[in-house]
């Protein structure tokens, strides 16, 4: 399996519901490193996993819809714990339809795997793995 990762970040903030979360249920920040890694068996024509430009451009987007927002006022997570590894889904996610909508290029096609992993700190991170 052949992989490749590209690496940004994020600032947000939120809060959450739940006894659990202690000081966190309080209004707070997060910044995080976000690094994502698309993955696949064969190489592509050009011998690339994926155009590493473009995908780090369509990492850029998707957080930039969350970037400097508080998430407890964003309507798509009404009532929803905002979680490392609920966010870490999130980005996955829409990563996938990008690459399905065609913005990571024809050779994106082969892709199969997509992972991102949203590190907290240096001793903290949340991974979510789907396939594409």
């Amino acid at each position: 399996m052949y992989s490749i990762t590209v690496r940004d970040h994020v600032m947000i903030a939120h809060s959450f519901r739940g006894e659990v979360f202690g000081p966190a249920q309080r209004l707070h920040g997060a910044t995080y490193v976000v690094d994502v890694t698309f993955s696949r068996a064969e190489l592509d024509a050009d011998n690339l996993v994926v155009d590493i430009g473009l995908a780090s451009d369509e990492l850029k987007t998707v957080l930039g819809a969350l970037n400097y927002r508080n998430l407890d006022d964003e309507p798509d997570f009404a009532g929803v714990n905002t979680s490392t590894e609920f966010l870490a889904a999130v980005v996955a996610d829409r990563l996938a339809a990008r690459v399905h909508a065609g913005a990571l290029g024809p050779g994106a096609a082969g892709l199969e795997r997509i992972a991102v992993t949203l590190r907290e700190s240096h001793v903290a991170w949340a991974t979510y793995e789907r396939a594409l």
